[in-house]
């Protein structure tokens, strides 16, 4: 998986992303749904998807874009994509959690502690075993 600079969809996800920490969400949300709108592959989709899932007004909708931008990285074949998925499991378990459906939340924190191994050993990969083992003792 590469995150190639030539690739007009992740230059779409970066300047939204620089938009996002200047605090122009909206703005950013437009280039988001734009890289969605122009992703022609599994990859592509993914990337777009987990973008436009941070901005959804709803849990519903936020869950629904976790689970679009989740079935898209399981598509690609490339190991690479394996270190995000302990981050789409967790971001699916914390919607299930925040709608109350507790035995959803368990199994999405459960399938993010499972692929654990494929984090970096870094303060990102940290984060994300935290917020699992978080998500783990909130629902258990």
């Amino acid at each position: 998986m590469e995150f190639s600079q030539e690739n007009k969809v992740v230059q779409l996800c970066v300047k939204g992303m620089e938009l996002e920490g200047l605090g122009q969400l909206t703005e950013a949300s437009i280039l988001f749904n734009k890289a969605w709108d122009i992703a022609a592959n599994d990859f592509e989709k993914f990337t777009a998807a987990h973008y436009v899932a941070r901005h959804q007004k709803s849990i519903l909708d936020k869950l629904d874009w976790d689970q679009v931008a989740l079935n898209h990285a399981l598509n690609i074949n490339n190991e690479a994509v394996k270190e995000t998925l302990p981050s789409l499991y967790l971001n699916i378990g914390k919607c299930y959690e925040d709608l109350n459906d507790f035995d959803n939340a368990k199994k999405y924190y459960r399938l993010a502690s499972a692929v654990t191994k494929f984090l970096p050993n870094d303060g990102y990969g940290n984060m994300i075993k935290a917020g699992i083992n978080n998500g783990l003792a909130r629902v258990m």
